[in-house]
């Protein structure tokens, strides 16, 4: 494994990344230290004034950015993208996604669960309609942002849209399962396929907002001030697995990367593909089902 140093990335001239929901949270850090290595970075939202601010806030710390707006709204899988101008994507990276604690079920106008829906189907419908552009380029990538707490989901095929018994911390976390097993298959289609387009999964680790340096944008709401410093880390940290994904040359198709103490903290390192997210039964499974909701 080659060395990797999270304060000296490497250089990205002349490449093209899009970050969903690059304008909040871990998404925002992953476009910010994206944009520090030279490369052209689109933040992918649908709100396009915090879409701005969060450019603001990046060009405020890195003066020459190269930034843009893509404008993005994942629960509407009926929804354009508009890629006019934009001639090849080295890398996507599918980190928008949402938590409603303490609400109730909600479906988007396409009658889909919202969690779901935005987190997995959303990013299923725009890989798809991006790949002609990440074919376009040299080496494209597909970066997933998972979650720890999606290992330990278990995901009901015959119930995606949480219509039994809906818990929103518990569809979240199927939600998170689901993105990683679909970054797994989408990577063995791609091999399949002969392509020349990677798939690989990263997830944060434990991320709090009590941990993350100030930025001039808000990020996130302010989480729950307690002394984690130990086991936890910042936003900032949490974006490292998928800041490697997209720019490490040793990266192959099909891998995960984490933080290294106990999947929760540290610098971003391989970790072993196992148990559900290494099922590919489950996985052929769940593609069918999201081809099938999403038409």
């Amino acid at each position: 494994m080659s060395h990797w140093d999270v304060h000296h990335l490497p250089r990205a001239d002349g490449k093209t990344f899009l970050v969903t929901g690059g304008n909040a949270g871990i998404g925002y850090f992953v476009a910010e230290q994206l944009a520090g290595t030279g490369a052209t970075v689109l933040l992918g939202s649908r709100d396009t004034t915090k879409a701005e601010a969060a450019i603001a806030s990046i060009r405020s710390l890195v003066p020459d950015a190269k930034l843009g707006h893509l404008r993005l709204d994942l629960s509407d899988l009926s929804s354009s993208v508009d890629t006019q101008g934009i001639e090849r994507l080295d890398a996507v990276v599918c980190n928008a996604g949402v938590l409603l604690e303490g609400r109730p079920r909600q479906e988007t106008a396409d009658g889909l669960e919202l969690t779901f829906a935005t987190n997995h189907l959303g990013h299923f419908v725009l890989v798809h309609r991006l790949m002609p552009l990440l074919e376009a380029a040299e080496a494209g990538r597909v970066v997933t942002t998972g979650s720890f707490v999606g290992k330990s989901a278990e995901l009901d095929l015959d119930d995606l849209q949480s219509k039994r018994d809906y818990q929103p911390k518990r569809t979240y976390a199927r939600s998170k399962l689901a993105q990683m097993l679909f970054a797994f298959e989408l990577d063995r289609r791609l091999r399949a396929a002969g392509s020349q387009v990677l798939s690989v999964v990263d997830h944060p680790g434990g991320a709090l907002d009590s941990l993350t340096p100030p930025r001039p944008v808000r990020t996130e709401a302010a989480g729950r001030k307690f002394p984690a410093g130990l086991l936890l880390q910042g936003k900032d940290a949490g974006a490292w697995p998928a800041v490697r994904a997209v720019l490490d040359p040793s990266v192959r198709g099909g891998e995960m990367f984490g933080p290294r103490v106990f999947g929760l903290r540290g610098e971003p390192r391989r970790e072993p593909v196992r148990g559900k997210l290494a099922d590919t039964a489950l996985a052929a499974r769940l593609w069918a089902a999201s081809a099938e909701l999403t038409r």
